[in-house]
């Protein structure tokens, strides 16, 4: 089985570097295990979608017992599933949110949205979108055009992109894109996309995600999204709000936006929506959007839009959350989480900056605090061996399992983690960051703590 892998590509590497992949022989709980029966806790839940953890038996029965009634059925019929999804959906997306296209990832949900958003200005000649520079939207030619990070400039490289997408600042606090600090900055990040919607003209829309997701967990000031609003509505632009990553109770509420009670015009989601038990992205939008399709072709679509299966992971995940949070037990471990990634903070010279909400984190690398000099940056990516590179394999060797990217580790496990699989993932980390300790210069500087998207 080892060798027949080298017949499969890995994904976003030079295939040099899967050659030896860890073997996943099975998962349960918080936990995976490799061929040797060594176990590893999953502290990034997979690719931050394994939202309700691995092994859930009301999922797993939901699933077969669709199988055995209809494994597929063509898009163009209505059936059970497509039923009782949109009405466990429609529980939990803000309101005004009402109608919804189903599609297999949060790759393809982006897609339908910024295809449906051009469509709708279509008369008015509005087809620009707006992105931001750290960001990370899908692999297929819009999203990866949409998308900020290192994976675009190499999508450009072969000219597979898309016109009309532009990048925004970033409401990064931790290094503000226009040198300033909060308060005093009066939110330059968000009031930044008024100047370009007028000098860039014919904007359809701007896409984000509410807290950034690869990309550094970014969380913005609470005055960011409110004034979003204000300019999106002042201009007549859809805000079109990405919550593959950060929705599914990620953060402690269904949506991450919910933290701001803000409403999108559109709203895409996946990877937590049926816990990663099926492959499912949806895109929500307003009756209004729909009204103007009423008459006018929505013309877009493929063989497994409405999948069946895929669809059948939607009602009984949103019951898990419901039932698991109705325990407390989630919110109680997401303070416990927060005030241990604090601790791992302040203990290591080479974290800058810890900054999250709920059971999803982000621990920023750094050579020096005081200069907040990185250790890489997007450019490194894909070129060397970086940084969180060795951090990350070294917590794998002591049985934790944590995504990192080219600045930054994710902290995202499942929302079903104990305190006492929190307390084994940090001791695992606190030996890993010895590392990165190695190479860092000692400072006065604290560690930076901007949870709430607001430096302390």
């Amino acid at each position: 089985m080892d060798t027949i892998i080298n017949n499969v590509y890995g994904t976003w590497r030079a295939e040099k570097n899967w050659k030896t992949p860890t073997f996943v022989d099975k998962v349960e709980g918080v936990y995976m295990y490799d061929e040797n029966g060594d176990k590893y806790i999953d502290f990034s839940s997979q690719l931050m979608c394994s939202n309700l953890g691995h092994g859930n038996k009301a999922l797993i029965d939901g699933i077969k017992k669709q199988a055995e009634k209809a494994a597929y059925i063509a898009p163009g019929f209505a059936d059970e599933t497509k039923a009782t999804a949109t009405e466990a959906l429609l529980k939990i997306v803000p309101e005004g949110l009402e109608n919804f296209f189903y599609s297999t990832s949060g790759t393809e949900a982006n897609e339908a949205a910024v295809k449906a958003a051009r469509l709708f200005f279509e008369d008015e000649g509005k087809f620009k979108i707006i992105s931001r520079y750290h960001s990370y939207h899908g692999a297929t030619t819009t999203s990866v055009t949409l998308t900020g990070d290192p994976r675009r400039w190499w999508a450009e490289r072969v000219k597979n992109t898309v016109p009309g997408i532009r990048h925004a600042p970033d409401p990064y606090c931790y290094r503000c894109p226009f040198d300033k600090e909060y308060p005093d900055c009066d939110v330059q990040c968000a009031r930044y996309y008024k100047y370009m919607i007028e000098e860039e003209g014919n904007v359809a829309g701007i896409l984000f995600e509410p807290i950034v997701g690869t990309n550094g967990k970014i969380v913005p000031p609470d005055e960011y999204y409110p004034i979003l609003r204000e300019i999106c509505d002042e201009h007549d632009v859809l805000m079109i709000d990405d919550e593959v990553m950060a929705g599914g109770y990620r953060t402690g509420k269904p949506f991450a936006i919910d933290h701001w009670d803000v409403k999108p015009d559109m709203m895409t989601m996946a990877k937590g929506i049926t816990g990663a038990y099926t492959p499912l992205g949806a895109t929500a939008t307003t009756q209004e959007i729909r009204d103007y399709f009423e008459e006018n072709v929505f013309c877009h679509g493929h063989t497994y839009a409405g999948h069946p299966l895929c669809l059948s992971g939607v009602a009984p995940a949103i019951k898990e959350y419901e039932k698991l949070f109705n325990t407390n037990k989630p919110q109680e471990v997401a303070e416990y989480l927060k005030e241990r990634l604090y601790e791992l903070g302040e203990n290591h010279i080479s974290v800058g900056d810890v900054r999250g909400k709920g059971h999803f984190w982000g621990l920023e690398l750094v050579k020096n605090r005081e200069t907040k000099e990185p250790f890489d940056v997007k450019s490194d990516k894909f070129r060397k061996t970086l940084m969180t590179d060795k951090v990350a394999a070294e917590a794998m060797k002591n049985g934790v399992y944590v995504v990192n990217w080219y600045d930054h580790l994710a902290i995202t496990p499942p929302l079903t983690i104990t305190k006492e699989e929190v307390d084994d993932a940090i001791e695992a980390l606190d030996e890993a960051l010895e590392i990165s300790d190695k190479k860092a210069e000692k400072t006065d500087t604290p560690v930076s703590k901007s949870s709430d998207g607001i430096i302390h």
